[in-house]
């Protein structure tokens, strides 16, 4: 592990049991406002009421860059700056999760 990582306390504080096929891809169903400096494609660009540049969604509600097939995205590299942001098993992943499903259920208990 180099340096940075190591020193990097968001990096750290990824939560490794956190598995983007265990979610229903909360993330992948936020509205996204671009930034000037996003590069997506200009077929996945939409405008809001507002004028705002935004990551177009399918009629399902779902960002349009995910492939339906395998729920990954199609612009990976490309993706927008606030994507980034969401990187499996980060604070901001878990958070939008924990919004989405509540708070955890207590694991219930077999009483012989």
């Amino acid at each position: 592990m180099n340096d940075d990582f190591e020193n990097d306390r968001y990096a750290t504080s990824v939560d490794p049991s956190v598995h983007c096929t265990s979610c229903e891809a909360v993330c992948c169903r936020l509205t996204v406002v671009l930034m000037p400096e996003d590069d997506v494609p200009d077929w996945l660009v939409t405008h809001d009421d507002h004028g705002l540049a935004t990551l177009a969604k399918g009629e399902d509600g779902w960002c349009a860059a995910v492939d339906p097939d395998t729920s990954r995205c199609t612009i990976y590299e490309r993706r927008p700056a606030i994507c980034r942001k969401y990187t499996m098993g980060s604070p901001s992943c878990r958070d939008e999760r924990r919004k989405w499903y509540g708070p955890a259920l207590p694991t219930p208990v077999k009483l012989l």
